[in-house]
C-alpha cells in the first residue's frame, strides 16, 4: 500500500516539472522551486528521510553538473545522477542493469520507486525513492545521514557542503533562495575596480583572487547571499575574515575587517544585506596586526566542483548586484512620486 502511494506521488509530482523556454523566467523557476520542494516533502512525510537533506544533495549534484566540464545535467526536478556502478553494483556485469533482484544481489543500491518492476538508473522516481533509501541506512538522524553521505561521496569537503545547505534550506524553510545583495550600502562612500588576477607580493608571490572595495573605516559590510558562516577569525594575510557558503557552492570570502556583527558566529546561517561586518584594515601579520594598506574590503568567490576548489572573478557579479540595488531603488522613489 504504502510503494503504490508512493509510485502515485512521484509520477505525479516528476510531471509537473517545469518546461524549459518559459517567456516569463522568474515566474517559471519559482514555480519549479514550488514543485520541487513539494516533490522532496513528500518524500520526508512517506520516507522519514528529512526534505532539506533531500534538496540539498540534489541541489549539490546540480551545482557539480554546472561546474565540473564534461559532466552531464539532469534537467528536472531531480538531477541525481547515480553512476552505473554504483547503481547496479561493482561486479554486477551488466552496468546497465535494471532487475531489483540483479542488482541487490550484486550489492548495487539502485531501487524501483515507481512499482514497474524495473529499477532505472535513468528514472527520476527510481533514483529518488533510491537516494532516500540509502540516506537512511543508518538512520534518519543527522548523524545517520552524514555517514551515509560520507559512505557515498568519501570526500569531507562534499560531506559538509550538503551538510550546511540542508541547514540553509532548514533554516529558511524553503529553496527559493535566489535574492542577492550588494556587499555594502549604496548611501556610503566606497570605490571599486577589477583586481582579480593583480600580482601580489606579501607572503610570497601569488595572484590576487579577488576584488577590493574601498571604503572608510567602519563601513558596513553585507552578506551577498543566503549562506553557511563556514569560518570566523583571523588570517595571516586576511585578517579578520568571514567565509560563508551559498547553495550553489559558492564560496564567499570577506577580508581585513575592523570588526564582526555582533553575536554572529561560525554556524550561523545569514541572508542577503544582513551585516557581518565592518570595513578595516586588518592582516598582513600576526592577530591584531593593522594599518599596514588603507581600508578596504577584499571580498572573494571560490567555488567546489567536487574534487576541487577554484577562485573566480567576483567583480561581475558585484556590478550586477550592485546595478539591480540601484534600479530597486530608482523604482521605490517613482512610487513615492
Amino acid at each position: 500500500m504504502l510503494r503504490k502511494l508512493l509510485s502515485s506521488i512521484l509520477i505525479i509530482a516528476l510531471s509537473l516539472t517545469a518546461w524549459p523556454g518559459s517567456t516569463v523566467k522568474a515566474s517559471a523557476e519559482n514555480s519549479f522551486e514550488v514543485d520541487r520542494q513539494a516533490l522532496f516533502e513528500k518524500m520526508d512525510l512517506l520516507t522519514g528521510v528529512p526534505w532539506y537533506y533531500l534538496a540539498a544533495m540534489d541541489q549539490y549534484e546540480r551545482n557539480i553538473q554546472r561546474a565540473r566540464p564534461g559532466l552531464k545535467e539532469r534537467k528536472g526536478l531531480v538531477s541525481i545522477i547515480i553512476p552505473p556502478k554504483r547503481w547496479s553494483g561493482m561486479t554486477n556485469p551488466d552496468p546497465f542493469d535494471t532487475v531489483p533482484e540483479s542488482i541487490r544481489f550484486f550489492g548495487g543500491i539502485g531501487r524501483d520507486g515507481n512499482g514497474d518492476g524495473k529499477a532505472d538508473a535513468t528514472n527520476a522516481a527510481d533514483v529518488l525513492y533510491t537516494v532516500t533509501q540509502y540516506l537512511s541506512r543508518h538512520g534518519a538522524t543527522e548523524d545517520d545521514i552524514r555517514i551515509a553521505l560520507w559512505e557515498y561521496y568519501q570526500h569531507p569537503v562534499s560531506v559538509d557542503l550538503i551538510t550546511h545547505i540542508a541547514k540553509i534550506y532548514r533554516h529558511f524553510g524553503t529553496t527559493e533562495l535566489n535574492k542577492k545583495s550588494f556587499i555594502m550600502p549604496l548611501r556610503y562612500n566606497y570605490t571599486y575596480h577589477n583586481t582579480w588576477g593583480d600580482r601580489r607580493g606579501w607572503g610570497g608571490l601569488r595572484i590576487h583572487e579577488g576584488t577590493d572595495i574601498f571604503a572608510d573605516y567602519g563601513t558596513p559590510v553585507k552578506s551577498t547571499s543566503y549562506g553557511y558562516v563556514e569560518l570566523k577569525g583571523w588570517n595571516r594575510y586576511g585578517g579578520w575574515r568571514i567565509g560563508i557558503r551559498d547553495i550553489r557552492n559558492n564560496y564567499h570570502y570577506y577580508a581585513h575587517l575592523s570588526r564582526y556583527s555582533k553575536g554572529l558566529k561560525k554556524g550561523d546561517v545569514v541572508q542577503p544585506g544582513q551585516v557581518i561586518g565592518f570595513v578595516g584594515s586588518t592582516g598582513y601579520g600576526p592577530p591584531g596586526t593593522s594599518g599596514k594598506f588603507p581600508p578596504h574590503l577584499h571580498y572573494g568567490m571560490y567555488k567546489f566542483n567536487g574534487r576541487n576548489t577554484f577562485s573566480f572573478d567576483p567583480y561581475p557579479f558585484l556590478k550586477a548586484w550592485e546595478r539591480s540595488e540601484y534600479k530597486q531603488l530608482r523604482q521605490k522613489k517613482k512610487i513615492r512620486k
